[in-house]
């Protein structure tokens, strides 16, 4: 760890030098930075890894690499990190034109926070603003590093009675009220504990617990280990109230990252394809507090996905932050 400082210091250290060009040789983004725009023929940002072992202040480059066909004029790039977190200086100015393929580089000090217990997710920002070049005017890239480790696979985070025996319904709780799904009804509707949940195609599993016990995740941001490789990423769940949707992040092996957003009908009543959803099992009635009840109405699991790239490895999905959201399992479809 190195020595704290103050941000407000770090003024007299950043020099009017801190901007350098450099050979084409030298701007290799790392694996873990998603520049924008994407396209080959397009300006590039790449950020240099931050330590976040604070408090301490952490010196970053940014690298602009100019891809387009004209000198790139007028370059200016800022930098910034999580809320909160000071940097100096937050933006710099390029002395200069790089030539197509040419770099420039700049150096920022960032102030980095004591490290938080658990895991955390951390995005960085940089945006280049320039003439010429390839005339798209400004480029952004970013970085997200993260801190202590995922979850091992989603029972690790689960924390929701869903599922309750006819014979002792006390236990449950899916909807915050008291109500669970009939352990007797889904195996009626072919959900048994280590089933086998074939949708969209991936093969899930339903938890394999006992009735009455945490069987479910009801979303809260929570990072989740995942290994795989494939097109999309499958849901399993159903949602309580109308608004069960939020948006997932996966990361990938290479440090990079992509999300999407899904949602789930609320487990009984709300139209079996809302949100965009497909209805993937229906239980008749549900447990309530003191015994089974509301015998005719469904009560319902889903299926929903968000894409992925299927050149990149999984390797830790992170939940969307709202409680609504109930996932009884998740899986690569290929």
């Amino acid at each position: 760890m190195r020595p704290a400082g103050l941000i407000r210091s770090l003024g007299a250290v950043v020099a009017a030098g801190a901007l350098a060009l450099l050979p084409a040789a030298a701007s290799a983004a790392t694996p873990s930075v998603t520049p924008s725009p994407s396209a080959a023929t397009a300006t590039t940002v790449s950020i240099s890894p931050v330590d976040l072992d604070g408090p301490a202040v952490s010196t970053v480059k940014v690298t602009v690499t100019n891809a387009g066909p004209e000198r790139m004029r007028s370059l200016k790039v800022s930098f910034g990190g999580p809320v909160g977190w000071a940097v100096q200086p937050s933006v710099l100015q390029v002395d200069g034109s790089p030539a197509k393929g040419a770099s420039a580089e700049a150096t920022f000090r960032i102030q980095v926070p004591e490290r938080r217990a658990g895991f955390t997710v951390r995005t960085f920002t940089a945006t280049a603003t320039y003439r010429g070049g390839d005339g798209a005017g400004s480029a952004t890239g970013t970085r997200t590093q993260h801190s202590g480790t995922p979850l091992a696979n989603l029972a690790a985070a689960y924390n929701n009675v869903g599922v309750t025996d006819e014979s002792d319904t006390k236990p449950g709780n899916y909807d915050g009220e008291g109500n669970s799904f009939s352990a007797q009804k889904l195996a009626a509707a072919g959900l048994r504990p280590g089933g086998t949940v074939d949708a969209l195609g991936a093969e899930l599993r339903w938890p394999d617990v006992p009735s009455g016990t945490e069987d479910n995740v009801s979303a809260a941001g929570q990072a989740v280990a995942l290994n795989g490789r494939g097109s999309r990423l499958v849901f399993l769940g159903s949602g309580v109230t109308s608004g069960a949707s939020g948006t997932a992040t996966v990361y990938y092996a290479d440090g990079t990252s992509g999300s999407g957003s899904f949602g789930f009908p609320n487990w009984s009543f709300d139209p079996a394809d809302a949100h965009g959803a497909t209805l993937v099992a229906s239980s008749d009635g549900r447990n309530r507090p003191h015994g089974y009840g509301n015998a005719g109405i469904a009560y319902r699991v889903f299926a929903h996905s968000i894409p992925l790239d299927p050149a990149k490895q999984v390797a830790f999905v992170v939940l969307p932050g709202n409680g609504n959201i109930h996932l009884f399992d998740l899986a690569v479809a290929p």
